[in-house]
């Protein structure tokens, strides 16, 4: 069995920028990876490449076994690449649990229609579990949500679709820390259940205190890659990059 995700020196870019550069990435099934970097490294960037959102100039990008460089955005949420995206996106005027079943649309291109219901209800209250604040407020709109909520809206909208791998994108920006904490804890549940995992982050600790691998990205190459624990125990290093200690945040 290989990886569950394989990016293979993928370049990258918009119109004549070139922002990823031979760009290579490996994620196990069940594993948490976090890819770190200052704001304009290329994270998001490499998150539209595995989504589907942006095709990459050279490169390959494999997903079970499957190569997939060229798959639309569509075809991988039903191979089961799922982003949640740096600004949430969430519906406003939908309510909490619309803004969910819109979530669960790829299910019906998974499965026959008679399991479909079961299989969204199912999702229904794993969501609900992971996030009880979403159940208590199911029926109010999405834009009445705190800043906080939207954000856990968007990763359980996200869980909606059934990840075999899930994206997160910046998931605690402009969250106050006692929130970013909260978000956390929840990634915590769901990689103890076996889900695997990217998140994208400008600050560092947190992401290292979770994960189970972390990479650092600059100007769209890879620096490093290790264990997050390895990472966060280099002082040195911690304060070259990000100018922090290797004391995680509470």
């Amino acid at each position: 069995m290989g990886p569950l995700l394989e990016v293979s020196n993928v370049v990258a870019g918009y119109g004549r920028s070139r922002v990823l550069k031979e760009f290579s990435l490996k994620v196990e099934a069940g594993e948490a990876v976090a890819v770190l970097g200052a704001n304009g490294a290329g994270k998001s960037t490499l998150m539209k490449c595995i989504a589907g959102l942006l095709h990459p100039w050279q490169g390959q990008i494999f997903f079970d076994g499957q190569d997939v460089t060229f798959v639309d955005v569509e075809d991988r949420l039903t191979l089961g690449v799922v982003l949640a995206p740096e600004g949430r996106g969430i519906f406003g005027s939908l309510s909490i649990e619309q803004n969910l079943l819109v979530g669960a649309t790829s299910l019906r291109r998974r499965y026959e229609s008679r399991v479909v219901r079961a299989r969204i209800e199912e999702g229904l209250e794993k969501a609900f579990g992971l996030f009880e604040v979403l159940r208590s407020r199911r029926d109010d709109v999405a834009s009445r949500l705190s800043g906080g909520q939207q954000q856990m809206l968007a990763i359980a909208r996200a869980l909606m679709a059934e990840p075999k791998l899930l994206l997160l994108d910046e998931p605690c920006l402009g969250l106050a820390p006692k929130v970013a904490n909260d978000v956390y804890a929840a990634l915590q549940t769901l990689r103890e259940q076996g889900q695997s995992l990217i998140v994208v982050e400008e600050s560092a600790r947190r992401a290292l205190a979770f994960a189970d691998r972390a990479c650092v990205i600059k100007l769209g190459r890879k620096l490093l890659e290790d264990r997050a624990t390895a990472i966060t125990g280099d002082e040195q290093l911690l304060e070259a990059y990000f100018g922090l200690s290797g004391q995680p945040t509470t």
